[in-house]
This record gives C-alpha cells, structure tokens and sequence, in this order.
C-alpha cells in the first residue's frame, strides 16, 4: 500500500509536514475534474469516479464531448488547468448534473470510451459477484466445514499461467491426530486416551 500512496508521501517530502486528508481528490491536486461524482439512482454507493490528468490536456475536451457539453470546450471560465482550479465548484456542478442522470457503469463506459479514466465506486457485494472477478479466480467459491459455501478473496497472482485455490483454514484441532502420531511418533492407543481426556478432539 506504500505505493499506491507515493504521491502523499511526494508531498511530505516537499513540505516537511504531514499530507492532508483530500479524501477522493488528487492528494497533489491542481487539475480538476477529479473526484468521484453522484450518479443514478441516488444510493450510498451510486458514484463514478472521474480524473483528468495534467500530462493529458486533451481530457477536458473529450469529456465535455462524452457528456455532450461541447459548448463548453474552449469556454474560458474551464478552458485552462488554472480556469478550472478556479472554478472548480462550476466544473464539479457541470459533472455531477450529468452523472446524477446516469447510473455509475454508463457513466464509466462513456467518460472510458472518449479515453478519459472512469471508474465505477462498486461496494464490495459488487466486487464479490464480478463475472471478471470469478472468471479469473480473483475472487473463488470454497466450501467450508462449519459455515458451507461462500465466496472469498483469492490470491489473484497467478504462477505458470494458473490460479492458486483457496481452500478453508483448519479447524480447530483438525489435524491433532496426524501431527501427534506422525511428527510425534505417538500411538492409536495414545491418541485415543488424549481423545478420552479430551485433551484432544
């Protein structure tokens, strides 16, 4: 996770102090549109996550086409890196008025289609059922002794081409007997005076 956070620590290092909280935005900031905005139907997890970067100035325009405002490409309230800073609340505005109209994987299609990032916020039952996600054995369906069934995260690195399988932990005590007779020499006899004690089980 130390990577995914190299821009904040870039500002620690520039500053001398700790980076702030900038929750969705950019912690270096400086080039809205980039945060995540409401989307249809209006629920706690209804958002799109949308970002134009500075090493792209043709974002802006392409994403005022792919929300069909392109009368606004070459206005100079948003025209510019700086504009938009300016008006950052009128660019956030023009944004969510389209994406309130939209449910977030539209949203994401289109901004993604004019080659602008584009994410769909999905909550994690979301992640839990993605086709993609099962398909590739991120995410595998196990079948545990005491809760049955249930799907669960996997490790999604795979070696020589395969995915490794997930299977569940051991129970409690579940290879008592195999570690005391064969790492431990102990005998059946043994064992099931262990079992009778209930030392073991």
């Amino acid at each position: 996770m130390l990577h995914y956070i190299r821009d904040s620590l870039g500002v620690t290092t520039k500053t001398g102090k700790a980076a702030p909280r900038a929750g969705a935005k950019s912690i270096i900031g400086g080039n809205p549109p980039g945060n995540i905005y409401p989307c249809s139907p209006g629920g706690p997890n209804d958002y799109v996550y949308i970002y134009t970067s500075r090493a792209n100035p043709m974002h802006w325009p392409r994403l005022l086409e792919a929300m069909g405002r392109a009368d606004l490409i070459g206005d100079k309230r948003y025209d510019t890196r700086e504009a938009r800073i300016e008006n950052e609340e009128e660019v956030d505005a023009i944004i969510t008025e389209w994406t309130t109209k939209r449910d977030k994987y539209e949203a994401m299609r289109l901004v993604g289609a004019a080659g602008v990032p584009a994410g769909a916020v999905r909550d994690t039952m979301e992640l839990l059922h993605d086709p993609d996600f099962e398909s590739r054995k991120i995410i595998q369906t196990i079948q545990h002794p005491g809760y049955g069934e249930f799907k669960t995260v996997a490790w999604p690195v795979h070696h020589d081409g395969k995915a490794a399988s997930v299977v569940p932990a051991p129970l409690l005590g579940e290879h008592s007997h195999e570690v005391l007779k064969d790492w431990l020499g102990m005998t059946e006899d043994q064992l099931s005076e262990l079992n009778t004690d209930n030392v073991i089980s």
